[in-house]
């Protein structure tokens, strides 16, 4: 047996949307409430899990032994080496410039960020004056 269809509720719904009257106006402000919310509701969560995982990316600390990942302990869970002492401002007292975002570098490692290197330009097509620097160079 086949189940009819609610005219009846159809048409009760459809004289409220139309007909201007409190019940209508209050019906379709809620309608548009829900819509809304239904809409923002995604863009909001995504706003909010941004600024959470910027949080919990700040409070993530990396062993410099072992390379494990941990949330504010003072030793290594995994090795148990301690890490660095971090100052007010989040990052370690002798840190270079360019270690935040790119990691520490090795012991005895020069970071080529943090290093001018002079060039000096030779001209080759003249004749001469280049091949005399150059055997005056290798003299010495």
């Amino acid at each position: 047996m086949e189940r009819r269809i609610p005219w009846l509720w159809i048409g009760v719904a459809a004289a409220l949307l139309l007909v201007p009257t409190s019940a209508g106006r209050i019906l379709l402000d809620v309608i548009g409430g829900l819509t809304l919310t239904l809409l923002f509701l995604p863009l909001l969560l995504a706003g909010v899990g941004l600024i959470g995982w910027q949080v919990l990316r700040r409070r993530l600390r990396t062993c410099p032994n072992c390379g494990f990942t941990s949330l504010g302990s003072e030793a290594c869970p995994a090795c148990g080496s301690a890490f660095e002492v971090v100052d007010a401002s989040g990052t370690a007292p002798s840190a270079t410039s360019g270690t935040f975002f790119w990691g520490s570098p090795a012991d005895g490692e020069i970071d080529a960020r943090d290093v001018t290197i002079n060039v000096d330009a030779v001209d080759l097509e003249a004749s001469g004056s280049a091949d005399g620097a150059i055997r005056e160079s290798e003299t010495t």
